[in-house]
């Protein structure tokens, strides 16, 4: 449970005045809550002390504030996703122990605090031949570009009556939306059956590559506050649709530095010789290029989720092995879920754009966890600008 603070107590803390840490309030460097006696606010003291550890450093507020919005202090409260000690955690729940034999579709009910059987009805979302007319659109496997507006089409916003506070009101029937999400990256008809097992049907795989496709989705479903997850905040703050928030979060996920690193990792692995990586990678680095899908600035000791999933396909992968074993030696840096995603892609020979569907279908479920969340709460999300133009001139009174 979160850890409260008054204002006597912040401002002790940060070692200001009262009216100093009202002014911070004001500037958005830290969050007043309304506490039991309304007179009085309560700060969350994480917060509190990550300011306070800031402010030691000797920041500027202006650097604080921008601060705030890369890897920054928190500025969301949310009981979904806990990233602490180089662990990931639903609702308390180890994401990694989860994910050895969880479906996406338990991981959804953990999150919507739903039963499985209210999020995720026992029937097909909409008519298979209404449906069929759209995928017949659009081929096979689709592209990241594609996804979007397929899925605009076909899924539908919910009825004014689901507007209610209630999660588990909320959350029934939400399972539509990843199984048109799910059938939009396939081309096929939504199905009734767990997500993994129609996307390893329709790719071809067998018992085991659909137990990995479960695993990748899982390790997938949320990650805090990212930039498509705080996207999805935004959007269901307004009032909006959970079909408007996943279209919101789907534009966010397919940005180069989101989901679509997984592009790059492609890229980066089309470009390395698998006989001399090593190699590949020094002439790489001393060129000026990067390396995306490696490194995580939440996970200082490797992204656990990337170390699930690998060692999952274990050493029957020696390609992966070889490679992210190279770029260890070469920068200490250890891969993320993108490199592990594309990883599993090549692992399974999926059709190329997987790693991405994989990211997009999984996260679904975060982004609609993050819009019941911020529904409940009946809060607009409305931060402040730290004005950087130039001042307008005040003439002088008359």
């Amino acid at each position: 449970m979160a850890d409260y603070i008054d204002a006597r107590q912040a401002a002790h803390r940060l070692g200001v005045s009262r009216q100093t840490l009202y002014a911070y309030v004001s500037r958005g460097l830290i969050k007043a809550l309304p506490g039991d006696d309304p007179r009085q606010s309560r700060y969350l003291a994480d917060a509190v002390e990550q300011l306070a550890e800031t402010r030691r450093r000797g920041r500027k507020p202006r650097e604080i504030a921008r601060a705030t919005l890369d890897w920054g202090m928190p500025v969301l409260e949310s009981s979904l996703t806990l990233i602490e000690n180089g662990e990931c955690y639903y609702r308390g729940q180890s994401a990694v122990e989860l994910s050895q034999g969880a479906s996406l579709e338990d991981i959804a009910a953990l999150l919507w605090q739903a039963p499985v059987e209210t999020a995720f009805p026992r029937r097909a979302p909409i008519t298979i031949k209404a449906y069929l007319e759209l995928a017949s659109q659009a081929g096979n496997t689709l592209a990241a570009e594609s996804l979007l507006p397929l899925f605009a089409v076909a899924a539908r916003d919910e009825p004014t009556s689901a507007w209610r506070t209630d999660p588990a009101a909320l959350a029934r029937g939400s399972g539509d939306l990843v199984r048109i999400l799910a059938a939009c990256a396939i081309g096929q008809a939504p199905s009734s059956a767990p997500v993994h097992q129609q996307l390893a049907a329709s790719w071809g795989v067998d018992a085991a590559g659909a137990g990995l496709i479960r695993q990748a989705l899982v390790l997938c479903a949320d990650h805090e506050l990212n930039a498509s997850s705080f996207t999805a905040r935004c959007i269901a703050s307004t009032g909006a649709s959970l079909k408007a928030v996943i279209v919101g979060a789907l534009a966010a996920l397919s940005g180069i530095k989101h989901g679509a690193t997984t592009t790059s990792v492609e890229s980066l692995w089309t470009s390395i010789d698998p006989d001399a990586p090593a190699r590949s990678l020094r002439d790489r680095l001393q060129a000026g290029g990067a390396l995306p899908g490696f490194g995580h600035p939440l996970y200082p000791d490797g992204d656990i989720r990337a170390r699930a999933l690998l060692s999952a396909m274990g050493a029957d992968f020696p390609e992966a092995l070889k490679l992210t074993a190279a770029v260890d030696d070469l920068s200490g840096a250890a891969p993320s879920i993108d490199f592990a995603l594309v990883a599993l892609r090549r692992y399974l020979r999926l059709p190329e754009g997987s790693a991405f569907l994989l990211f997009a279908i999984g996260r679904s479920v975060g982004w609609i966890a993050h819009g019941l969340e911020q529904r409940t709460t009946n809060q607009l999300i409305r931060p402040r600008a730290l004005y950087t133009g130039k001042r307008p001139t005040h003439r002088q009174k008359t």
